[in-house]
């Protein structure tokens, strides 16, 4: 299972696997990603043949456009952590109607995910 999905499960209190067949539905769907750009054309900017079926597997790599498309879906917002930059930047994702009912962090290190516990 991606480490994203079950960095998300951490937040969201759902199995990994549930997590990535609703953002896989979601994005089946057509549903919105990011504001005036079809899903589906975004989703061809990646040049996987297939995107959708190729996230379904378990063992793919979620990213940027799951994250987004999770923020869509729980009304939230994913802050995450470049840990590999000295400054720690921070990619903010929101969801497309601005509506948030909570922020969870993430921490990225360039090719894992790790939730940010809070003590």
């Amino acid at each position: 299972m991606s480490c994203l999905f079950n960095s998300m499960s951490y937040f969201l209190k759902e199995d990994p696997q549930v997590i990535r067949n609703k953002i896989c539905d979601y994005l089946q769907r057509g549903e919105p990603i990011i504001s005036d750009l079809d899903t589906q054309q975004v989703l061809q900017l990646d040049g996987t043949h297939n995107y959708i079926q190729t996230m379904r597997n378990p063992s793919t790599w979620g990213g940027a456009i799951e994250i987004q498309a999770a923020c869509n879906i729980w009304s939230m917002s994913v802050n995450v952590i470049d840990i590999r930059t000295p400054k720690r930047d921070i990619v903010s994702f929101i969801p497309v109607n601005s509506v948030s009912s909570r922020t969870i962090t993430l921490e990225w290190s360039g090719g894992h995910y790790e939730p940010v516990r809070s003590c």
